[in-house]
């Protein structure tokens, strides 16, 4: 009986690494800080997570993945890749999620961009720093204890201060004024368009731009 010859069999398409697991890419890790939506998604607290909320409407990104105490997104901006994450953890407590999420993906300080809400400017305003202390804000207190460092940049939106002294805790958890919230309004959009600018050109430019 004649031996029937094998042939090579179908070729195998070798798989090319993504985008992201390419070497000389940087991961940016994006952090807004606040409190779980929709309870707390119109307080003065909740600058961060509407600051990353008006960032992936931008670029179409639906943050609604859930891991380390957080909802999160992994997505391409500007060339860059990010992941952008909201901690579920209650303000005091967000450095355990931004802890998890550093270790995990083993992203370099100076890639790490956190937004929060800051009492000592005025609503409207955005200060944009490489590094520096919580300045007596929970949420920055709990990530710069949990991460071991205050050298990791971040993006202030300023929200002004009480009337009266003391009223701290119902100022940034309260409803916000009618009449106030374009202002605040500004500041995220500032705070967006400053991410989009470290994206792109680097934080020294984004100081620059909009100090």
């Amino acid at each position: 009986m004649e031996k029937v010859k094998k042939g090579p069999g179908p070729k195998l398409r070798k798989k090319r690494p993504g985008p992201f697991l390419q070497l000389g890419v940087k991961m940016y890790l994006i952090i807004g800080l606040g409190n779980p939506e929709e309870e707390y998604s119109k307080t003065r607290h909740n600058m961060g997570f509407n600051t990353i909320n008006k960032l992936a409407e931008q670029y179409n990104i639906e943050i609604n993945k859930s891991k380390f105490q957080g909802l999160y997104e992994s997505a391409v901006i500007e060339g860059k890749k990010v992941i952008l994450v909201k901690p579920q953890t209650y303000m005091n407590l967000s450095g355990n999620c931004a802890q998890e999420f550093v270790n995990f993906y083993k992203v370099q300080n100076e890639n790490i961009i956190i937004i929060y809400d800051d009492m000592d400017f005025e609503p409207g305003q955005v200060k944009v720093r490489k590094k520096g202390h919580a300045g007596g804000h929970n949420g920055m207190k709990s990530i710069i204890q949990n991460l071991g460092t205050d050298e990791f940049p971040r993006i202030r939106i300023g929200i002004g201060r009480p009337k009266y002294d003391g009223d701290d805790i119902n100022y940034v958890i309260g409803a916000i004024p009618e009449e106030e919230i374009p202002k605040l309004n500004e500041g995220t959009e500032k705070a967006k368009e400053a991410i989009i600018e470290i994206l792109k050109n680097g934080i020294d430019s984004a100081m620059n731009k909009f100090n």
